[in-house]
């Protein structure tokens, strides 16, 4: 496909982008055919808080497993939880 590409315009901040990009196709402005796959291995992913209650027992008992392991036991619980899921 030999269309041809209109040239991305300038943006003054990233909220004007945004709203840019909101009303407007990219692919006046993109080959998406000439597009590739990439990853980005080093960033990590968007993390919230939550609260949960545990019993004590079962608390003391993922911390003494996550001291074995030499992990803090929060992240004994999340990839726990990740396992399961899988």
């Amino acid at each position: 496909m030999n269309k041809k590409l209109k040239p991305a315009p300038k943006f003054r901040s990233e909220s004007e982008e945004r709203k840019f990009w909101e009303t407007h196709s990219t692919d006046e402005y993109l080959d998406w055919s000439k597009s590739q796959a990439v990853r980005f291995p080093n960033l990590k992913p968007s993390t919230q808080s939550i609260s949960i209650r545990l019993p004590v027992s079962l608390l003391e008992r993922i911390k003494i497993e996550a001291n074995k392991r030499d992990v803090p036991y929060q992240s004994l619980i999340k990839v726990w939880l990740s396992e399961k899921l899988a």
